[in-house]
């Protein structure tokens, strides 16, 4: 196999998984748009509702950011968006004022709760299972 061939067909297969997130991502936006919601936004509600199981449990905002695919400054102004609209509170870190926590508010956790199986059956739909 020449390396020309080899490259396109990593170019295919990375088509293939650029196309796969988009039809993904467009489906999720889809199913949680009526509820005020985009994929990114659900993705901070899912990770800090599995974070931080129990009512009260904060998460440090740069443990969220290497899970997110979003920059830093991107990543702040949803988490700021997700304040103002009550869904997550921000704290700062006592020990390191550097730091910032964040958590799901009880109406973020209903909210959560309400759209999680919206977002899994979108899922289901753009990943044919």
């Amino acid at each position: 196999m020449t390396a020309d061939t080899v490259g396109v067909r990593l170019e295919e297969r990375w088509r293939e998984i650029l196309a796969v997130h988009a039809r993904t991502l467009g489906e999720v936006d889809r199913a949680l748009h009526p509820h005020g919601l985009g994929a990114s936004d659900f993705e901070v509600l899912d990770l800090l509702a599995s974070a931080s199981p129990r009512e009260g449990e904060q998460c440090r905002v740069q443990n969220l950011g290497g899970r997110i695919h979003l920059s830093q400054s991107a990543l702040s102004r949803l988490i700021a968006r997700l304040e103002k609209d009550g869904l997550v509170a921000r704290s700062v870190c006592a020990e390191d004022r550097r730091g910032v926590y964040v958590m799901l508010t009880s109406k973020g956790r209903n909210l959560h709760a309400e759209v999680l199986p919206l977002q899994r059956a979108a899922l289901a739909r753009a990943l044919g299972e």
